[in-house]
């Protein structure tokens, strides 16, 4: 019938929670200097000094291509520098002063966009910890 309502889709209300949530974050890294990939991309090369750039890429789920173009990206703006950065070597990833800044600020914006959220959906909240690092099981495609 027209007008009727389709029924309710946790996935599709999960995806329009995030649209805007992920936009308010944009906005709030834009403003110091980083995109919702470089921060990720930063804080991972901070947790771990030296990391590789086929590490890095398999911990945030991107090509080795796609990391290197990030990274390179993160460098002209001098937040990272890679101390072996010459052909054949395997690289030394570290976050610069300015990087660390950034992350700082970042951090700081985002712990307030958390608790933002937190208050106005507590039991979203609750119900999201953890699954990303222990996602549902199952591949949806194999159903």
């Amino acid at each position: 019938m027209a007008g009727e309502r389709p029924p309710f889709s946790p996935v599709i209300a999960l995806l329009t929670v995030s649209a805007v949530w992920d936009a308010q974050l944009n906005t709030l890294l834009r403003r110091v200097g980083l995109t919702t990939r470089k921060y990720a991309l930063l804080a991972h090369i901070e947790a771990t000094p030296g990391i590789s750039f086929s590490e890095l890429a398999r911990r945030s789920q991107i090509t080795v291509q796609t990391a290197h173009t990030a990274v390179r990206s993160l460098a002209d703006e001098g937040m990272v520098t890679d101390a072996t950065a010459h052909a054949g070597a395997a690289s030394d990833l570290r976050v610069t002063d300015r990087g660390t800044a950034a992350l700082r600020e970042a951090d700081a914006r985002l712990g307030d966009l958390d608790r933002t959220f937190g208050v106005g959906a507590p039991a979203l909240t609750k119900a999201l910890e953890g699954l990303h690092e222990e996602p549902f099981e199952g591949n949806p495609q194999d159903r």
